[in-house]
């Protein structure tokens, strides 16, 4: 299992940052290699991915939701193994860091040689910083759920 954690500072405040992160199927906009996400249940979405010319496909389960605080999931079923934890740090009135705790378990020989080449790292500090400016240009949230878990 591989540990990853990264983080990006928003020009945003809190709960919009918040907010806008509760909108899974809005990720393909800004993280590469996703093409679709499908919101199932309250807890449950369904994504479907294409890196480097490879399909996958995967449930991943919320396993805790706390307003502005955090966002944790873990895979249940598919292709992908890992489980995350997005919290949301207020730093001011109108800018927030969104830290990235993820652990993946890479499948196979490719994913393996990817993940010691750091792949897995470098697309998630990119997804962040696409995530950063998606948001700082719309300067609000394209959505909100509020609810706990």
């Amino acid at each position: 299992m591989s540990k990853i954690e990264e983080s990006v500072e928003v020009a945003v405040p809190v709960r919009t940052v918040y907010d806008q992160w509760t909108q899974f199927e809005e990720f393909p906009k800004f993280m590469e290699g996703v093409q679709r996400i499908e919101q199932r249940t309250p807890t449950l979405t369904h994504w479907v991915t294409k890196v480097d010319g490879v399909g996958r496909e995967f449930d991943a389960e919320i396993t805790e939701q706390i307003p502005d605080e955090r966002v944790a999931w873990t895979t249940v079923a598919g292709e992908v193994r890992q489980a995350g934890v997005v919290t949301f740090h207020r730093l001011d009135d109108t800018h927030t860091k969104v830290m990235l705790q993820l652990d993946h378990d890479p499948q196979g020989i490719a994913d393996t040689v990817g993940d010691k080449l750091g792949f897995v790292r470098r697309q998630a500090k990119s997804d962040l910083k696409n995530f950063k400016e998606f948001i700082e240009a719309r300067g609000n949230a394209t959505g909100a759920w509020r609810g706990t878990n």
